[in-house]
């Protein structure tokens, strides 16, 4: 990965013109998600299509497979966290947004994973706590501005 790159793309998400915000999110996900190359993205791609097609626990064995494989893959990690807050593993998903933020301390992906996990496991404070990490990557997203606006209720 050329750290340059990703850094110009990372400055770009804090750009005041959307299109620049959006094209920078686009390259930054392309990014992670060849990391590993044709066959790391094969793998994610065919785990998507497992869980849209229902067969939840094959997809899983597939994340699972490329996570053993590829431990430093923060996309599949991502994945998986995904796969297990659809599910309402939320503990598991949490536990799995935090390996792709250890391996990529930018992933906002991840980070809005972790916000989300904790707010389903009634954490508010840490779910807060996730979602400012994500806007000091991502400042004008505003998903991750609402569900804090409603974590914050929740605690009053």
């Amino acid at each position: 990965m050329d750290s340059l790159f990703v850094n110009s793309l990372l400055e770009d998400l804090k750009n005041s013109d959307e299109t620049v915000r959006e094209q920078a999110t686009k390259k930054l996900w392309r990014i992670w998600y060849q990391q590993k190359g044709i066959y790391g993205l094969e793998m994610i791609e065919r785990s998507q299509k497992l869980l849209d097609s229902g067969q939840i626990s094959k997809a899983e064995a597939v994340l699972t497979e490329l996570i053993n494989e590829q431990p430093d893959f923060a996309e599949a990690w991502n994945r998986r966290a995904f796969l297990y807050y659809t599910t309402s593993q939320y503990e598991k998903s949490l536990a799995d947004c935090l390996m792709a933020i250890q391996i990529n301390p930018v992933h906002f992906g991840a980070l809005h994973g972790m916000g989300l996990s904790y707010a389903a496991l009634g954490e508010y404070a840490k779910a807060i706590a996730a979602f400012n990490r994500a806007l000091e990557i991502q400042p004008y997203s505003l998903v991750n501005k609402k569900l804090i606006l409603e974590c914050t209720f929740r605690l009053s």
